[in-house]
C-alpha cells in the first residue's frame, strides 16, 4: 500500500516497446498483433489493484521528431523501422487507455521522458510523492527526493541505490555521465572512447561535467586527454540531449490525474475484440481495490461478440432527452458529465459552410445515446419574437476549452475536419477526437454515402430532423442564426446525439474487420492536416484573372466567328439543341456519330464532338476548343473572382475527405485539382495562384509514382529494376516489348510504350489504345498483348485482382484500404467491364492516395522539426504546394522531398521532384 496521493506517471511509449519485445508473439482472432496491448492491459490492472493506485496519467510520446533534432539533426536517426507487427499496437494500447478512462498525455516537440519529468516537478512542489512506472535509464535522473521508479515487468522499486548500481553515481549525475558515455540507441554522440564505466570514474573524480572539461589537461591518460579535448563541444551537446526538460507546459493540472470508473460497456468491448475474455474475471474485483467513493466497482455486461459485418439495424427506440443550455450554471454541469464520461460528441452550427468566415452560431453536446444539448450563441431576435436568452460566446469558449482540449476525453464528431476548424479559430485545439464520417468511410467506402442523415437511416433506421425543416428551402431559406433557439435546438441536439451513437456502432467493426491501421494512421491524423491547409488558403493575384477572363473572352470570339463561317450562319454556340440541328441536320455531319435524345435533340456532348473531329469536320474541332475556353473562363477566370475571401484575401477550397472510391481527396469551392495543365491556357490558370511578397511556392510531386506501383504491386521484376536503376522506363518497355536494342528505340516506339504503359494502369483496350494511337483496334491488341507477354507478372496479377474482386466486392491497397468494386459479375458485358478497369486501377490509385496521405501527415512535425514555418496549401493528387519564406523556399523544399521519398518501404524508389517560383505555373 501506498500514500494514496502518490502520482503514478506510466511511460506508456516505453512500455509498448519493452512488452512487445519481452512477451511471445499473440494475435487476435483477426490476426492483429496484440502481445504488447495484452501487456499493457495487464500492467494497467496490476499496478491499480496492487498499488491502489488512485491519482495516474499514461504518457505517450507524439512522434519521433523533438526538439533534440534541431540542436542535433541525427538524434534517434539510427533506429530501425518500427516493426510491422508493432504499428497497429500503438492505437490500440491508446484506445486501452481511453477504455480504461485514464488520462492519456502528450505534447507535441517533446518525448514523453520531458512530460514526466515536467509533471514530476510539479508534484514535489506540491508536496507530493510519485513512481515513474518505467525502467527507461534516461529517467533515472529523476529519481531521488521523493521519486521512485516501477519496473512493472520486473516487478522492481528502482531507487538511488539501483540507479547507483547502474551507472555509478547518484541520480544527480547521470546526466554527466551519460553526457560522456553517449548512448548509440539514441545516437547521442558522447565522446569517443568512454564508456559508462570510465564516464563514472570521472565524474566521480571531478565532480561534475563542467569541471571535467575545464581540468581535461590534468587527464594522466594521453588517448582520454585527448579525446577530452578534442570533442568538449560533442559533450555539451550531448548533454542537452539527454537532460529532461521539465518545464513543458502541463496537458492537464496535477488535480486532473485521476482515476474515475471506466464505462463498463466500453471496455468490455474493447477486451472482448482484442479476445482478452480472460481478463474480464480480474476487473469484477477492481473497483475494490480503492476506496468505493473514489472507484465504484465496474457491473460488467453479458459478453458481445464483434463483428466486421455492419451490424443490424437498431430499430429499439432510444428516449430522447434534449436540453437549451442558456446559462453558465447548466453548461458547467454538462462539462462535468462529459468529463465523468470520458467520450463526448460535439457538432457546431454556423450561419455558413465557409469555415474560414462562418460565424459561430452554437455548439452541441452529446454524453450519451438520446442525451444532448444544445448551446445558442449568437441567433439573432426572429421576426416579432422574443430576444433569446444566450450566453456569450467569449464565455462558452473560456468553459469548453479545457474540455475540448483534455487528453483525457474522446471528442467524436460527423465531419469534424469543420468543426476543427472553427474552434481553431477561436484558440481552441480540439485533442483526441474520432470522426463518425470517417469510419464508415474506411469501413465501407464505395458501399453508400457516408452523411449522417443515410447514416442514421441505414443503421439506426431512424429520420432525422433535416436542415431543410429547420431553415426553409429556396427563396424561404434563412441562415441558421435566423432559426428561432427553440426550433434549432433539438435539430442541432440531436446531430450530435446520432454522431455518438453511429459511434458506439461503427467504431467497435475496425478491428474486426482489420481496418483499424487505415483508419487510426491514414484517416483520422488527416483531419488536422487539411484542416489547416484549407486555413491557410491560397493567394490568388485578381488582376491576372481578370487579364485572362479577357484574352478568353477574345479567343472565344475568334472561334464563335470560325463556327459560324462553317455552319454558314450565326447561331448560339453554347446551346446543345441549336449545335445539334447545325451538326446533324443542316451539315449531315458524322452519319452514326450521334443519335437523339428523349427530348428529341442530339447529342453533343464531348465524345460525339471528339469523332466528328477525328472524321475531319473543323466545325467540331472548333467548338471543342470553345468549349475549353468557355469552361475556363466561367469555372476559373471569372468564379474564381467571387471566391477570394474578402477576410483573409486568398482562396480557401474545401477538400472532402470521404468522398473517393479510392482514398483520393476530392477538392471543391473552387475545385483547385482539376485545372488542365496539359494545355496553355490551363497553365496560365496555375500562373494566378501566386506567393505573397518575401515567399516562394515550392511544388513537389511524386515522378511517375503510379507506374513505379503497378511494377511493385504486381512484382514485375523487369520494370522494378529499371526503377532502381534510374533507367527511362517508356523507352526500355518499348525496347522490351517491341524487341528492338534499347539505343535504337526510336520516339515513336517511346510514344507507343508510354501509352501502353500508362493505359494497362486503367485497363485500357485495344479500342481505346488504337484510338490514342492512331492505330487499328488489331494492331493495338497486338502491342498489348506483346506487352502482357513480356511482363508476364502483370498478367498473373490482373487475373488475380478480378478475381479477388468477384469474390470479395472489394479491392486492397498495399496499406490494406478496402475499394469496393460493384458490377463484377454483372450480366451487362459493358457494365462488368468497367468494373474490371476499376478493380485494376483502384488498388494502384489507392496506393498513390494511401502514399501522399502519408507524406501529409508527417510533414508538419518534419518541418516544424526542420525550423521552417512553411505552410502545406494544396494537394492535387500526387502533388503537394507549398508556400515558404524565400529564405527558407530550398530547405523546406530538400524537406518535402525527403518526407514524400522517405514514407513507404517498396522495392522500387519513390521519386519526388520540386519547383520553386512566385507563381504555381512556374513552380509545377
Amino acid at each position: 500500500m501506498t500514500d494514496p496521493r502518490t502520482l503514478y506517471l506510466i511511460d506508456g511509449s516505453g512500455f509498448i516497446f519493452r512488452a512487445f519485445y519481452g512477451l511471445p508473439p499473440m494475435t487476435r482472432a483477426d490476426g492483429t498483433p496484440v502481445n504488447a496491448v495484452l501487456g499493457f492491459v495487464n500492467m494497467l490492472i496490476k499496478l491499480m489493484a496492487d498499488r491502489r493506485a488512485e491519482s495516474l496519467a499514461v504518457v505517450f510520446d507524439v512522434s519521433r521528431t523533438t526538439f533534440r533534432n534541431q540542436i542535433y539533426p541525427a538524434y534517434k536517426a539510427n533506429r530501425d523501422e518500427t516493426p510491422p507487427e508493432l504499428v497497429p499496437q500503438f492505437p490500440l494500447v491508446r484506445e486501452a487507455t481511453r477504455a480504461f478512462n485514464l488520462p492519456a498525455l502528450e505534447v507535441e516537440g517533446f518525448e514523453a521522458d520531458d512530460l514526466i519529468a515536467s509533471y514530476v516537478r510539479a508534484a514535489r512542489a506540491a508536496g507530493r510523492a510519485v513512481t515513474i512506472v518505467s525502467s527507461d535509464k534516461d529517467l533515472m535522473q529523476l529519481v531521488g527526493d521523493g521519486v521512485t521508479m516501477l519496473d512493472p515487468l520486473k516487478e522492481r522499486m528502482i531507487g538511488p541505490a539501483e540507479v547507483m548500481e547502474k551507472f555509478g553515481v547518484g541520480p544527480d549525475k547521470v546526466v554527466d555521465v551519460q553526457s560522456l558515455a553517449g548512448d548509440s540507441t539514441d545516437n547521442v554522440p558522447g565522446v569517443p572512447g568512454i564508456g559508462i564505466k570510465t564516464a563514472a570514474q570521472l565524474i566521480n573524480e571531478y565532480g561534475d561535467l563542467d569541471r571535467l572539461l575545464a581540468r581535461a589537461g590534468e587527464i594522466k591518460q594521453p588517448k582520454r586527454r585527448q579525446a577530452l579535448i578534442d570533442f568538449a563541444e560533442q559533450a555539451l551537446i550531448s548533454r542537452r540531449l539527454v537532460r529532461l526538460e521539465d518545464q513543458v507546459p502541463l496537458p492537464l493540472p496535477l488535480a486532473e490525474l485521476v482515476w474515475r470508473a471506466p464505462d463498463t460497456e466500453t471496455l468490455t468491448a474493447f477486451l472482448l475484440a482484442q479476445g482478452f475474455r480472460s481478463v474480464l474475471g480480474r476487473l469484477k474485483g477492481l473497483g475494490a481495490t480503492a476506496s468505493t467513493a473514489a472507484r465504484p466497482a465496474p457491473t460488467l455486461p453479458a459478453p458481445v461478440e464483434i463483428s466486421a459485418e455492419p451490424p443490424p439495424v437498431q430499430t429499439a427506440p432510444v428516449q430522447t432527452s434534449y436540453e437549451l443550455v442558456q446559462s453558465l450554471e447548466s453548461l458547467q454541469e454538462w462539462i462535468e458529465r462529459a468529463t465523468e464520461v470520458g467520450t463526448i460528441a460535439i457538432d457546431t452550427e454556423t450561419d455558413s459552410l465557409t469555415p474560414a468566415t462562418a460565424t459561430l452560431v452554437g455548439i452541441s453536446l452529446a454524453t450519451a445515446p438520446g442525451r444532448a444539448c444544445y448551446i445558442p450563441l449568437a441567433h439573432i431576435l426572429a421576426e416579432l419574437g422574443p430576444v433569446p436568452v444566450q450566453i456569450k460566446t467569449e464565455a462558452v469558449l473560456t468553459a469548453l476549452k479545457p474540455l475540448l482540449e483534455d487528453p483525457a476525453v474522446l471528442k467524436v464528431g460527423h465531419n469534424l475536419k469543420f468543426d476543427y476548424q472553427m474552434f481553431v479559430r477561436h484558440g481552441i485545439q480540439i485533442t483526441p477526437w474520432d470522426d463518425t464520417l470517417l469510419l464508415s468511410y474506411v469501413l465501407d467506402s464505395g458501399s453508400h454515402g457516408h452523411g449522417m442523415d443515410e447514416l442514421a437511416k441505414l443503421h439506426l433506421n431512424y429520420d432525422t430532423i433535416t436542415y431543410d425543416q429547420v431553415t426553409g428551402t429556396g427563396k424561404a431559406r434563412v441562415t441558421f442564426d435566423k432559426v428561432p433557439v427553440e426550433r434549432a435546438g433539438p435539430y442541432a441536439a440531436e446531430d450530435a446525439d446520432i454522431t455518438l451513437r453511429l459511434y458506439r456502432l461503427l467504431k467497435p467493426r475496425l478491428i474486426a474487420a482489420r481496418l483499424s491501421t487505415v483508419y487510426e494512421t491514414l484517416e483520422r491524423p488527416l483531419v488536422a492536416v487539411v484542416a489547416e491547409m484549407e486555413r491557410a488558403g491560397v493567394l490568388v493575384d485578381r488582376a491576372v484573372l481578370a487579364r485572362l477572363g479577357q484574352e478568353f473572352a477574345v479567343k472565344m470570339a475568334e472561334f464563335e466567328q470560325d463556327i459560324h463561317r462553317l455552319a454558314g450562319h450565326p447561331f448560339n454556340v453554347g446551346s446543345p439543341k441549336q449545335l445539334g440541328e447545325v451538326l446533324f441536320e443542316q451539315m449531315n455531319l458524322g452519319t452514326g456519330a450521334s443519335k437523339k435524345g428523349k427530348s428529341g435533340a442530339w447529342s453533343t456532348d464531348q465524345a460525339v464532338l471528339e469523332t466528328l473531329a477525328e472524321q475531319g469536320a473543323e466545325i467540331a474541332t472548333r467548338v471543342l476548343d470553345w468549349r475549353q475556353l468557355a469552361k475556363l473562363k466561367n469555372t476559373y477566370t471569372d468564379a474564381l473572382q467571387d471566391q477570394i475571401s474578402p477576410v483573409t484575401g486568398r482562396v480557401h477550397t474545401s477538400f472532402a475527405l470521404a468522398v473517393t472510391n479510392t482514398g483520393r481527396l476530392s477538392s471543391s469551392d473552387p475545385n483547385l485539382q482539376n485545372i488542365p495543365i496539359r494545355s496553355e491556357e490551363g497553365r496560365k490558370i496555375r500562373g494566378a495562384f501566386v506567393a505573397a511578397p518575401g515567399f516562394k511556392l515550392i511544388s513537389v510531386d511524386y515522378s511517375q509514382i503510379e507506374l513505379r506501383l503497378v511494377a511493385e504491386i504486381a512484382g514485375i521484376e523487369a520494370l522494378r529494376q529499371a526503377f532502381r536503376d534510374g533507367a527511362d522506363i517508356h523507352a526500355l518497355t518499348a525496347s522490351q516489348v517491341f524487341g528492338v536494342p534499347l539505343d535504337q528505340v526510336s520516339g515513336d516506339l517511346r510514344r507507343k510504350a508510354k501509352a501502353i504503359n500508362f493505359g494497362i494502369i486503367y485497363g485500357i483496350s485495344g479500342f481505346g489504345l488504337g484510338k490514342q494511337l492512331g492505330i487499328g483496334t488489331g494492331e493495338a491488341n497486338t502491342f498489348i498483348a506483346g506487352y502482357l507477354e513480356r511482363f508476364h507478372e502483370l498478367k498473373a496479377w490482373i487475373d488475380q485482382t478480378k478475381e479477388f474482386a468477384r469474390s470479395h466486392g472489394y479491392v486492397e491497397t498495399l496499406f490494406g484500404r478496402r475499394c469496393a468494386i460493384a458490377g463484377m459479375t454483372d450480366r451487362n458485358a459493358a457494365r462488368r467491364t468497367f468494373a474490371e478497369r476499376q478493380a485494376i486501377n483502384a488498388p494502384i490509385q489507392g496506393t498513390a492516395a494511401d502514399i501522399i496521405k502519408r507524406a501529409m501527415i508527417k510533414m508538419p512535425a518534419a518541418l516544424a522539426a526542420a525550423g521552417l514555418s512553411a505552410r502545406m496549401l494544396l494537394q492535387v493528387h500526387d502533388e503537394l504546394l507549398f508556400e515558404a519564406p524565400e529564405a527558407e523556399a530550398e530547405a523546406t523544399a530538400a524537406v518535402a522531398r525527403r518526407v514524400m521519398e522517405g514514407v513507404a518501404a517498396l522495392s522500387v524508389p519513390l521519386v519526388a521532384e520540386a519547383g520553386i517560383a512566385q507563381s504555381w505555373a512556374d513552380a509545377h
